[in-house]
């Protein structure tokens, strides 16, 4: 078993829907990494009161958070010795995650994660971070197929994806204070055995080609999580496949096109430049394409996975706008906490 003290672990920091479960399946295949649930380790801690706080909580979280500063400012070495603290919660899970497995890597991929960057920086300074990024509308067109039949607006209300992760991601990568490897999606998936040999170098372990078939290392059973459950356990491989979808659906949708445009429009040039796709080429792929090649957008099919994220916005669409139903369900939440008591 790995000590805590030894303990430096691995975070892929990426937008949902840009690559992050690939990279940690072909990263998990390697013997010294061990990935698996997106843990949310990180999310919580950073919002206690010291260096942030929620909006809301089952408990007065402005009183909590001016008493936990005041606390923390009596300690010897203040906010330093928080951070110290919050690394050693986070070290004693990340090493009991790596309990047996052989590991001395514990690989976390919480997308959400990039939202407390400089609270993650606090508390890992000297972790091995790995960012991956992919193209702003590709990450959009693909979080909207995959979780809201690809409705852009219900999405787009849902979660303003690109505005909330992009400008802190861009600012994370212009600061050199903490050391990263920098990856493109596009880039990864035409050269993935290149692009994972300098991860492992990043890393400081032996490369090993086989890691890129992840779908055929059976001498390790690599752990899932949240993510994308469906393409990459189809795959087995990093695909091409997936490249050139969003132009080919821009295409053919002027409506689609003229709500994405605006979506970028309203993000900073600088950050768009700095996550690695500037506006001056943003939009090549789309403009290379012609009546004669563009293909017919494939329908939206159903699986299991979406048919569970389809109920669950439906019924929060619903709970939203009906106080009746919302009382009911509260009222059934109370009763199944009633009946679960000591069972």
């Amino acid at each position: 078993m790995i000590s805590p003290m030894d303990m430096k672990p691995l975070f892929i920091i990426g937008i949902p829907r840009s690559g992050t479960t690939l990279l940690e399946r072909i990263l998990s295949a390697h013997p010294e990494i061990h990935g698996g649930p997106e843990p949310h380790i990180i999310t919580p801690l950073a919002h206690l009161g010291v260096w942030a706080n929620v909006d809301k909580a089952p408990y007065d979280n402005i009183v909590a958070g001016i008493g936990q500063r005041a606390f923390v400012a009596s300690l010897p070495r203040k906010e330093q010795d928080y951070w110290d603290a919050c690394r050693a919660y986070c070290d004693h899970l990340y090493s009991q995650h790596l309990y047996n497995t052989g590991c001395s890597i514990c690989l976390d991929k919480t997308p959400e994660y990039a939202v407390v960057l400089p609270f993650l920086r606090k508390v890992y300074p000297n972790a091995h971070y790995v960012v991956i990024t992919r193209h702003p509308v590709a990450i959009f067109s693909s979080f909207s197929k995959s979780f809201f039949e690809n409705d852009y607006e219900l999405t787009h209300r849902h979660d303003p994806l690109l505005e909330r992760y992009i400008p802190v991601i861009a600012d994370f990568l212009r600061n050199k204070e903490t050391p990263f490897l920098h990856v493109s999606y596009e880039e990864f998936v035409v050269a993935p055995e290149l692009w994972t040999e300098k991860i492992c170098q990043h890393i400081g372990i032996p490369f090993y080609p086989e890691m890129v078939n992840y779908g055929e290392v059976s001498n390790k059973v690599i752990p899932k999580g949240l993510g994308d459950p469906v393409n990459v356990d189809k795959n087995k491989r990093p695909s091409t496949r997936s490249l050139t979808k969003w132009a080919e659906e821009l295409a053919t949708s002027p409506e689609k096109l003229s709500f994405m445009q605006q979506m970028i429009n309203s993000l900073d040039p600088l950050d768009l430049e700095k996550f690695g796709y500037p506006l001056h080429n943003l939009w090549s792929s789309l403009e290379s394409i012609t009546g004669n090649n563009v293909k017919p957008a494939k329908k939206w099919s159903m699986t299991s996975y979406a048919l569970q994220r389809k109920i669950i916005v439906r019924v929060r669409e619903m709970v939203r706008k009906n106080n009746s139903l919302k009382s009911f369900l509260q009222t059934c939440k109370v009763i199944c906490e009633v009946l679960l008591r000591d069972t």
